[in-house]
């Protein structure tokens, strides 16, 4: 093989990457959500966790969601694994979903170590942008295998906005 070649095939597998990482950046970036210490729910110590990336101070997690919409309303999706729904707190603001809540900690029974810390613990806000106006008093909303849906009727029903603007 050439030096040539070898640069080329470089350069395309380098442009995949970074083409990768670019659409997980703008995918994930309203999704990635910071955990925050709870007081009286404590984490495990930098001491007790073997994992070298482990700092219990920092909590980050990707809380997927979808938003699908028709012409009556919108259906948001958030997962939010390993949470009660007593700990989760549903609103609309201004043009926005907020979810916020709290995930515990639960330490194991008996003794032993961390070896593996990934999950996030702590309390959490989460806003999703949404579309269109809507009707926040007859919002619903159901939490269940750990998916939280929140079906929000439109403020004035009708298909999807799609707006064409001419470019001068």
């Amino acid at each position: 093989m050439k030096l040539d070649e070898i640069k080329d095939r470089v350069g395309a597998l380098w442009e995949s990457v970074a083409e990768g990482w670019q659409h997980l950046m703008q995918s994930a970036a309203g999704a990635l959500t910071r955990f925050k210490p709870v007081q009286g729910n404590p984490l495990p110590t930098e001491g007790e966790v073997d994992d070298g990336f482990y700092l219990p101070s920092r909590g980050w997690a990707v809380l997927g969601g979808d938003v699908f919409e028709d012409d009556r309303r919108l259906v948001v999706r958030l997962e939010l694994p390993g949470m009660d729904k007593q700990d989760i707190q549903v609103e609309v603001l201004d043009e926005a979903l907020v979810v916020s809540g709290q995930k515990r900690f639960e330490r194991e029974s008996s003794d032993g170590r961390w070896r593996v810390m990934q999950c996030a613990y702590g309390s959490f806000r989460r806003v999703v942008p949404l579309s269109v106006a809507v009707r926040a008093d007859e919002a619903r909303a159901a939490y269940r295998n750990g998916v939280l849906r929140v079906e929000l009727p439109k403020a004035a029903p009708g298909a999807p906005r799609s707006l064409k603007i001419e470019v001068d």
